[in-house]
């Protein structure tokens, strides 16, 4: 299933929508300003909360954590300490296991991998747009949490910039 992230330029609050193949809207990103740390909302149309994002603060590398609804952690998002090559992160499930993200994060041409499996795909190419990006989600996947994962890597990218 493809999804596109269309982002407003200094919106207050950071909101923007995330649309489905079709051009319906899908999920809104809500940006809680006036906050000590970078917290977002992942709301399905219908305004029922599926992911709340969050920056970690107080830790030593770059980190977000994914939580559900009910405020459970479900994964952590996190920059990797020692990559010569280029950047990497990666996702540590709170269930077990991993996700490993690799590719050009700043033009956001990247992969989001389980196992060596793809998973998901997030490109800009696909759009003529400057800021609007593509999130292409393998059959079976978790949606939300995969579109919570490309959120955190946005904004932990542009953090870093």
């Amino acid at each position: 299933m493809k999804y596109v992230v269309k982002e407003r330029l200094f919106a207050v609050g950071d909101d923007y929508w995330i649309e489905d193949g079709d051009g319906e809207k899908a999920f809104l990103v809500d940006g809680k300003v006036l906050r000590l740390r970078d917290t977002f909302e992942l709301q399905d149309p219908q305004g029922n909360v599926v992911a709340v994002i969050k920056e970690k603060v107080l830790t030593v590398r770059d980190a977000m954590r994914i939580e559900n609804a009910d405020g459970d952690t479900v994964a952590t998002v996190r920059k990797k300490l020692f990559t010569p090559f280029r950047d990497k992160y990666h996702v540590e499930l709170e269930a077990g296991g991993e996700l490993e993200i690799h590719g050009d994060l700043i033009d956001k041409e990247y992969t989001i991998e389980s196992d060596g499996d793809k998973v998901a795909e997030i490109s800009r190419k696909w759009f003529r747009i400057r800021d609007t990006f593509g999130v292409e989600i393998e059959d079976g996947a978790d949606v939300p949490l995969l579109l919570a994962v490309a959120v955190c890597v946005d904004r932990m990218v542009e953090h870093n910039d």
